[in-house]
């Protein structure tokens, strides 16, 4: 009797992870048509050399590796990748990890202002956020440079300057993804319990301390999803500006692996160049995701 009855149960527990299995279905599908094929199929395409006009594909092998490897602009695309990485990890993480402990635990008034106006220019287009700056910063009858001149300055003509391109498009990047990771990293200071903080201040425990002892480890958890969320800003979001405003100039100054390949691609149509790049960029992201799981998760804190 007790045999069958585990039988019935064991019976009932198949049902239901068949029937789990049912509803993952259309995720599954979609995920297959719309991420998984698009990969294989630019794996397929990086052996290729196609100029998406032909109606025949010449088979290369691995020559648009090679030719990417061996090509010096890839190498200053690549530092520009890496400095778009460095720039948006420092104003996108390490700001608004600041920025959220000192709304939440040092300001004592006007905190929804602070966070409504921080999160606002999450709503707006990036496309509508890069004409804006391109407007505000034009360096000779924008905003900016009006004000500068009453002073005697003249700001830079940034767009053709390669030290201040990237800075710039960093900037505008961040203007619109700076308020979501601020308000993640403030939900999760949030949640950290009070009375941990308040009895760190009545032991006369600074502000410094407390926020490299207490909070930065406790929020961790959250910290360490916007330090790769802002890995993956730094090589998608930042294309739209790229796109917008430089096209990658001046002399691929303001170019990284993303736009490089949208270019090779879609404006001189080098389809097996543009596939072998964007392989090149995912081995890198995996490698990146690599190194931050086996040095950087396991000093994440997650409660209970």
């Amino acid at each position: 009797m007790s045999s069958l009855t585990a039988a019935k149960g064991k019976l009932h527990i198949n049902r239901e992870n068949a029937f789990g299995y049912l509803l993952l279905i259309p995720s599954i599908i979609i995920f297959a048509v719309f991420t998984f094929w698009p990969f294989i199929y630019t794996i397929y395409l990086s052996f290729f050399e196609w100029n998406m006009i032909s109606p025949t594909k010449e088979f290369v092998g691995l020559k648009n590796y090679t030719e990417v490897l061996s090509d010096p602009r890839t190498y200053r695309i690549l530092g520009n990748t890496f400095l778009y990485i460095v720039l948006l990890l420092i104003i996108n993480c390490v700001i608004p990890y600041i920025f959220a402990f000192v709304i939440d635990l040092v300001l004592r008034k006007y905190k929804n202002f602070y966070k409504g106006a921080l999160f606002l220019p999450a709503f707006i287009s990036l496309v509508v956020g890069s004409i804006l700056f391109t407007w505000i910063l034009n360096p000779v009858s924008g905003p900016v440079a009006i004000l500068f001149n009453w002073f005697g300055l003249e700001i830079p003509n940034w767009t053709k300057a390669e030290g201040w391109i990237i800075v710039v498009l960093s900037l505008i990047t961040s203007w619109k993804v700076f308020g979501y990771n601020f308000i993640l990293l403030y939900a999760s200071i949030n949640g950290i319990s009070r009375e941990i903080i308040e009895a760190a201040r009545m032991d006369n425990v600074s502000l410094v301390r407390i926020f490299f002892q207490i909070i930065l480890p406790m929020s961790s958890a959250t910290g360490i999803y916007v330090f790769i969320i802002t890995i993956v800003q730094s090589l998608q979001y930042v294309f739209t500006p790229v796109k917008v405003i430089s096209q990658g100039g001046p002399d691929y100054a303001s170019s990284n692996l993303i736009y490089h390949a949208y270019h090779e691609a879609f404006v001189v149509y080098r389809t097996g160049h543009s596939a072998a790049i964007s392989i090149i960029t995912m081995a890198l992201f995996l490698l990146l995701l690599f190194l931050e799981f086996r040095y950087v998760e396991r000093g994440v804190y997650y409660e209970n």
